[in-house]
């Protein structure tokens, strides 16, 4: 026996030769079999832009030929330009296994919400994958800005020409709805080693989502309750009495605990929503603002942006004002707008819940942002997202634009076609509509009379204003004030103003499946698409209209009204109120709600999708208690010609029993709402809420300036020290390679603060954020603060560049390092942008920012001293696809620098996947173990070792594809140039010779 086991015997020490070989360092057995599986490479062939891949669906629909308006000019610089990736289908697999456990009480995975990072160990990019992505995006001449957290975007910069070189199209104007937008002529090609891994590239066109609110300008409207009219508007008093909110206050239920994010595209003037607080009789209270690091400058955008964000706002803090709200927007140089804030907010875990006020129609969209962004949500809901969405305020015709249609709009018949919002109609988010209560309950917009039924539901006007004023809830109807837009230019107010709704799919290139969860409920009817709405709360701007305040004018109530909010809820010059409507206020307010709601079941660390316990509760016994059943009304386009075809009278939805497709399953009564609502279980719900806030000892430092932040974690309410550990994210942090993105642990001291000390050398504003991932006792929580690093150039004066040595000389497959030095003249201070140009014949050169480069490939000039900084050349082909943020690999590389021209240079291959050798060996061990002591596990013992074996070439890079060789021996000419930031014309330049021996 021993004789014949001999043979066995050797040739497991030759495999086990082979796996020693390749040793590296050693992970838990399971831990590095689960990740290898997790996040498996996908690209296994060469990144090249040689071999070019169409990306389906990236054409956008508006981008049409009648709406051409001529070609970009090559040097346009965009900003923020993101490519998404998709799940290989065994990541999808998981993923909806794991967002129906989370959902399901019987499982446990109930609520079992994963964090950001989790998240991307489990459904994101293998790292090698992003570094051939972010390797062939440079070759391009891109910056890479950042990385997703969650390892499914690279966000990155560049011009309009290296944007239709690297993706193999043309960029246009294009005039729709009478303003001037841009985006590629063509689809997008990609290469074709990415292709099935990239779901889209975005930020290429500024085609913005939409904000769902409407104003009542240019209407017949008296000035208020009471004193001067008896006119009546809802204050935040009104909507707690209408929707029986205040039995829950007056248990102690107010939100705290809970924190709630608003999306937007504008930055807003504190003083707006503190005036409306003060107005409103409510404590004040600022929101955390939070922009989106990379995007831009904080700009205050008028003509209905700043005014979304304001009423945004103003309503989430109104119906919840213990939760804190975190305002998330972008800046002026995000083309995707407030779709960058929802990836900002998922990817950071920034609120529990999040509110969005902002659609595109269906029709308008790609499939491929509609699969990328669909992708965002789903991840949020495995995080305990609780995302609202507004239905929409165009009724049953989502797209249409504006009246009358020009020539660059999308066609009439896309206008005038039935057609829902996205993402209202993600199966991942809470569709909000609206409904509006009749004039014989209030006042008739047009003619100022009070109806019939006024006194039962009003308090009678007295000799000064009353805030809140109304008895009880009043009786809904859907929400259609079409018949009130007649006659009145979408300028001034008309336009059509319903509520959306209506079946996914309509008139799209998509459709989104329905849902599990949208079933056992009267009204719904048969059919495969998803249906929106899902709920809905008074929208109408005219019966009765909710007051607001706002600097934005294009939200002011009359062409003579001078401010907002400066008398209480008047403008103490005219009078006037600011008045608006639209599913815009139903949003914020249902968000507000389930903050209330949380707090009072004891959800501390969200719910995720809200939508099958509110169906499977409407579906139940005690729908006609919880829900306000809307049966009246419809969202039918009434407006007329050129609103709505001939047959427009009919064209949408009518309210029903239980479902329909305008009101969804009603509006709510909040108290029997938290009565009937499941308490939380588990280990959740025994957890206290906490809440981290982060300070900094100076918010506008100067570059290199050192700042300390100081994270304080305490609980929601009561006494008590959370203890462990925060989580921070600089920058959009999370990975190594995110360029500038930083992230770090510090641990909590006995008092529940800690410190972390940085310095930045970008200019713009940057962004901390902490994540506090809770303990035994306390749950998790978020807190950020901003600092704002001034871009700034003294506006006079040059600057030269220098390289020394002038000739470069290193052997093949090495490095050697050149000296950069900037001399200012005439007093030049600023930030120099550095680039670099090589001859196409040097293949695979790696160049590599190194000390005085910051994250952004800059050189700080602070005074009139001449600067110097350090550029690493590589020669090693294999060493581009480990360069990534500057100090990732101490003491060898640091950020790959941005190239001027890529001209067409493959890219080197992915770093191969490996696996410790010491997990081949322990498979060795084991099946030699099992092989000599029993005869039966031979056979598994075999087994075992083949899959070690493969293991062990795995490890050892044992795939041969994608071998890049190194750059070729010769003599080259390398350019270094240099520009301000700010001024682009102050520009220097140099060269050196580089020989490869």
């Amino acid at each position: 026996m021993k004789r014949k086991s001999a043979p066995l015997q050797q040739r497991t020490l030759r495999v086990y030769g082979m796996v020693v070989a390749c040793a590296v360092v050693a992970f838990p057995m399971t831990a590095v079999v689960l990740s290898a599986q997790a996040l498996r490479p996908r690209i296994t062939s060469e990144v090249t832009s040689s071999q070019m891949a169409q990306l389906p669906g990236s054409l956008h629909p508006l981008a049409r030929a009648e709406n051409d308006a001529g070609r970009m000019p090559g040097a346009t610089r965009l900003n923020g330009v993101s490519i998404y990736f998709n799940r290989s289908a065994a990541q999808q697999a998981d993923l909806n296994a794991l967002l129906a456990a989370q959902q399901d009480p019987s499982s446990p995975q109930y609520h079992q919400w994963l964090t950001p990072d989790q998240f991307a160990a489990r459904f994101g990019m293998a790292q090698s994958d992003i570094n051939a992505v972010q390797t062939w995006l440079q070759q391009q001449g891109f910056a890479v800005d950042s990385v997703a957290r969650s390892h499914t975007m690279i966000r990155f910069s560049g011009t309009v020409s290296q944007v239709e070189s690297a993706f193999g199209t043309q960029m246009h104007y294009y005039n729709v709805g009478g303003v001037r937008h841009f985006a590629p002529s063509t689809a997008l090609s990609v290469p074709a080693a990415i292709a099935s891994s990239v779901s889209g590239v975005h930020n290429l066109s500024d085609f913005r989502p939409r904000a769902q609110h409407v104003t009542t300008q240019s209407r017949p409207r008296p000035a208020f309750t009471s004193s001067q009219s008896g006119n009546v508007y809802f204050a935040p008093g009104d909507i707690a009495t209408a929707y029986d909110i205040k039995p829950l206050y007056s248990a102690s239920f107010n939100g705290t605990g809970q924190t709630i994010a608003v999306m937007g595209q504008s930055a807003v003037t504190l003083a707006d929503l503190e005036a409306f607080q003060s107005a409103a009789g409510l404590t004040t209270k600022d929101p955390t603002m939070v922009i989106i690091p990379g995007s831009g400058d904080s700009t205050v955008v008028s003509g209905g942006d700043e005014g979304e964000s304001d009423l945004d706002l103003e309503w989430s803090n109104a119906m919840a004002p213990g939760a804190d709200i975190f305002f998330v927007y972008a800046g002026n140089n995000s083309n995707f707008g407030v779709f960058d804030s929802v990836q900002y907010a998922v990817d950071e875990k920034i609120g529990n819940i999040i509110s969005l006020s902002y659609d595109t129609c269906e029709p308008n969209l790609t499939s491929s942002e509609y699969t990328s962004l669909d992708a965002v949500f789903q991840q949020a809901a495995t995080q305990g997202q609780s995302v609202f969405v507004a239905s929409g305020d165009q009724g049953s015709t989502a797209c249409f634009i504006e009246n009358p249609p020009q020539s660059g709009d999308p066609t009439l018949a896309v206008q005038q076609g039935l057609a829902v919002n996205y993402p209202a109609s993600s199966a991942f988010v809470t569709a909000v509509g609206g409904t509006e209560i009749s004039a014989a309950d209030g006042v008739d917009p047009k003619t100022g009379t009070k109806g019939a039924n006024y006194s039962t539901y009003w308090q009678a006007q007295s000799s000064s204003d009353i805030i809140s004023s109304l008895i009880e809830y009043i009786p809904e109807v859907a929400w259609n004030d079409d018949a009130l837009s007649q006659g009145v230019s979408a300028a001034n107010g008309g336009g059509l103003s319903a509520s959306g709704g209506g079946p996914s799919g309509e008139n799209a290139s998509f459709s989104v499946p329905r849902p599990t969860w949208q079933k056992g409920v009267a009204g719904i009817p048969s059919g495969s698409t998803r249906l929106v709405p899902d709920v809905s709360l008074y929208s109408s701007s005219s019966l009765p209209g909710y007051l607001i305040c706002t600097s934005d004018t294009a939200l002011w109530g009359s062409t003579t009204q001078q401010a907002s909010c400066t008398s209480g809820f008047r403008d103490s010059s005219t009078g006037d109120l600011t008045v608006a409507g639209g599913t815009s206020f139903a949003t914020p307010i249902f968000a507000g709600m389930l903050a209330i709601l949380n707090q009072a079941k004891g959800y501390t660390t969200g719910q995720g999708l809200i939508n099958p316990s509110l169906y499977s509760i409407a579906g139940g016994s005690s729908y006609a208690s919880v829900f306000h059943d809307v049966t009246s009304g419809n969202n039918y386009c009434t407006a007329g010609s050129p609103y709505c075809a001939s047959n427009g009278t009919t064209l949408g939805f009518a309210a029903g029993t239980g479902y329909d497709e305008v009101t969804g399953l009603g509006s709510v009564d909040l108290n029997n709402l938290a009565t009937a609502w499941p308490a939380a279980t588990g280990t959740a719900a025994t957890l206290l809420a906490s809440t981290t806030t982060v300070s900094a000892s100076n918010s506008t430092p100067t570059t290199g300036q050192s700042v300390t932040f100081t994270i304080t974690v305490a609980p929601a309410s009561g006494t008590g020290v959370p203890t462990g550990t925060v989580n921070l994210s600089i920058d959009g942090g999370g990975t190594t390679y995110n360029n500038g993105g930083t992230t770090t642990s510090v641990t909590l001291s006995s008092n529940g603060t800690a410190t972390y000390t940085t310095s930045f050398t970008a200019s713009g504003i940057h962004e901390v954020v902490a994540q506090y991932p809770g303990d035994s006792t306390y749950a998790a929580s978020t807190g950020t603060q901003s600092v704002s690093i001034a871009t700034t150039s003294s506006g006079k004066g040059t600057f030269t560049l220098g390289a020394t040595p002038s000739t470069l000389t290193v052997a093949q497959g090495s490095s050697g390092n050149e000296t950069i030095s900037i001399t200012p003249a005439g007093g030049y201070t600023g930030t120099v942008v550095l680039s670099y140009t090589v001859p196409s014949a040097i293949n695979n050169l790696c160049v590599f920012a190194g000390t005085g480069i910051n994250s952004s490939g800059d050189i700080s000039v602070p005074s009139a001293s001449a600067v110097s900084a350090q550029v690493q050349f590589d020669t090693n082909a294999a060493d581009c696809s480990s360069g990534t943020t500057v100090g990732a690999q101490p003491g060898k590389h640091g950020m790959l620098l941005r190239r001027t021209t890529a001209g067409n240079i493959p890219a080197p291959r992915p770093a191969p996947s490996k696996v410790p050798a010491e997990i081949a060996f322990a498979g060795l061990v084991l099946a030699g173990f099992l092989g000599r002591h029993s005869r039966k596990f031979r056979s598994a013992a075999w087994v075992l070792i083949l899959a070690a074996a493969g293991l062990a070439l795995s490890a050892c890079g044992g795939s041969s594809t994608n071998v890049v060789g190194n750059p070729p021996k010769g003599t080259y000419t390398i350019t270094l140039d240099a520009a301000d930031s700010v001024t682009s014309t102050n520009t220097a330049s140099t060269t050196f010779t580089l020989t490869i021996n």
